[in-house]
């Protein structure tokens, strides 16, 4: 993949965080203005930034690749047949704003997300944190950068490793359960809703390992690409490789490939998929 397009995608992704985002944060145009509704019975805020800035990124990243698809977390919300492109080709898939309950707190973290998958497999991924200014990139094949620069997770070395569990467990007794086996080998902390910020944290050794349970594409395609190419390991549980067009859920992603086996490993022993719904026996 050409390297140009690297540079491409961070300016319009500030340009989106200039224009959308940031004039917005810490006033009354952070307010929420929707709330969509979950098949699992959550619940995921929507404000006029997510709206102008998907708005904004799939105007301008359509025009650097013609021809590409664009997927974006509120348009699938009207359209859910739009998810059917990210099998179809080249497509680009879009958060605009991952995090938006902190954002609109007037809080961290949130963060912009934009990958490019082809026939369901992400090729690039770009991260915005738009608080820091810290633009993480990578392509496929071709390695990971932070502002630019070349950049590599160093193995995980705490004796007790650092785990971040999302709460994106609708049984709160199987996830204390899980939580209480976990702890006994691993500092174990609450994983706010950001995916925009966990992977850059995994990757710097801030955590050394995050369970997600819900891996919808927009979340997750960009930090995937990102800690494998910087040398980590995000995948399946069961250890198959993320794929943008894949629906099932529950993912581990870890600082080395030494400390996700050894999750993986726990996991199965405890029976745990990380789904959110588990199949009757």
């Amino acid at each position: 993949m050409n390297q140009s397009l690297t540079p491409a995608v961070e300016q319009v992704m500030r340009d989106a965080a200039r224009l959308a985002v940031m004039p917005r944060f810490g006033t009354a145009g952070a307010a929420l203005v929707a709330d969509k509704r979950e098949g699992n019975g959550g619940s995921e805020p929507v404000t006029a930034a997510d709206r102008e800035c998907e708005a904004i990124l799939s105007e301008r990243l359509a025009g650097l690749i013609p021809g590409a698809h664009v997927v974006g977390e509120e348009a699938v919300h009207h359209r859910p047949d739009l998810l059917d492109r990210l099998s179809a080709g080249t497509c680009w898939i879009v958060d605009p704003l991952d995090g938006t309950a902190n954002f609109a707190a007037g809080t961290g973290p949130f963060g912009l997300l934009v990958a490019l998958a082809d026939n369901g497999i992400p090729v690039g991924g770009w991260i915005l944190d738009p608080l820091s200014g810290r633009f993480c990139a990578a392509l496929s094949g071709q390695g990971a950068t932070i502002d630019g620069l070349a950049f590599r997770t160093a193995p995980a070395a705490r004796a007790r490793p650092v785990m971040a569990v999302t709460r994106l467990f609708p049984d709160s007794d199987r996830r204390a359960r899980l939580l209480a086996e976990l702890a006994e080998g691993a500092e174990v902390i609450d994983s706010p809703r950001c995916a925009a910020d966990q992977y850059p944290r995994i990757a710097g050794g801030e955590n050394d390992i995050t369970l997600f349970t819900r891996t919808l594409p927009w979340d997750h395609a960009a930090g995937v690409l990102f800690l494998n190419e910087a040398g980590g390991r995000a995948a399946r549980p069961d250890g198959t490789p993320y794929r943008c067009d894949d629906r099932r859920e529950g993912l581990i992603a870890a600082v080395d490939p030494v400390i996700w086996d050894r999750t993986a490993r726990q996991l199965e022993s405890l029976g745990e998929t990380l789904a959110l719904t588990v199949e009757a026996a």
